[in-house]
């Protein structure tokens, strides 16, 4: 009933479907947990897009999870991005092209914080996690091409700052005497303004307590009123996690 009401007030906002992407995201993490509370966790992501066919990010990721009681844990982590920065094509005031600025790699840099609060609901778990996502993108220098011109001419990527909140609802259903779990979840992502929802469905494996399985479907949902360019992402995950 919580994830229906979020992508119910998601909908409020414009939205489309006609501009869709879809790629395929694969991640493999390791967890040490030193103790009941302090958990230490690692994570290289492969990520991409133009329905599969080109490479959109790489990352790796080091955090840790502190469980501050037993409905209530706090993480922390730090991650480091490789992006496919997409082409960009800008027009003249009479619709001729003005400059065509290829896809070219660049790197960003990703604190995050969050508090994620759990509670068992008979075999249902809810919980829901609000983190704090800020990205630093250093400047960068490419090419463009000039149509007015006729040639390439080098140009700056400004460096850039965002800070988001993201706002998770998740439900699982722990099924009895299986290792298979499954999971629906919906998270809003809000930077000044509502940005998107991210709604997902899928399930988690567990095989001999260290080996963590996961297969997810995940859909966006974009405020075009505040992106009205933008791609919106479809994206099938496979994840690993060896849990020592």
């Amino acid at each position: 009933m919580i994830i229906a009401a979020i992508a119910a007030l998601a909908l409020l906002v414009p939205h489309t479907v006609l501009a869709d992407d879809y790629g395929l995201v694969i991640d493999a993490g390791v967890e040490k947990k030193f103790n009941k509370k302090f958990t230490l966790t690692g994570l290289a992501e492969f990520q991409s897009r133009n329905t599969f066919r080109t490479v959109d990010r790489v990352s790796v990721r080091v955090g840790g999870k502190y469980r501050l009681n037993s409905w209530l844990r706090a993480e922390a982590a730090y991650q480091f991005i490789v992006v496919n920065n997409r082409e960009h094509l800008s027009y003249n005031k009479d619709g001729s092209y003005n400059n065509w600025r290829p896809s070219f790699w660049g790197t960003r840099h990703r604190a995050t914080a969050a508090l994620v609060a759990s509670v068992d609901m008979g075999r249902f778990n809810v919980s829901l996690r609000e983190r704090y996502q800020y990205t630093y993108r250093p400047e960068a220098t490419t090419t463009r091409y000039d149509f007015d011109n006729e040639w390439f001419e080098d140009c700056t990527v400004k460096s850039k700052h965002d800070h988001v909140l993201r706002s998770r609802v998740k439900v699982q259903y722990n099924i009895r005497h299986c290792k298979f779990t499954p999971h629906v979840s919906a998270e809003i992502y809000t930077s000044d303004v509502y940005d998107k929802t991210k709604l997902a469905v899928g399930g988690s494996y567990t095989l001999k307590k260290h080996h963590g399985f996961v297969l997810e479907y995940q859909h966006e949902l974009l405020n075009r009123t505040q992106h009205p360019s933008s791609i919106a992402k479809q994206h099938i995950v496979a994840g690993y996690t060896y849990k020592f």
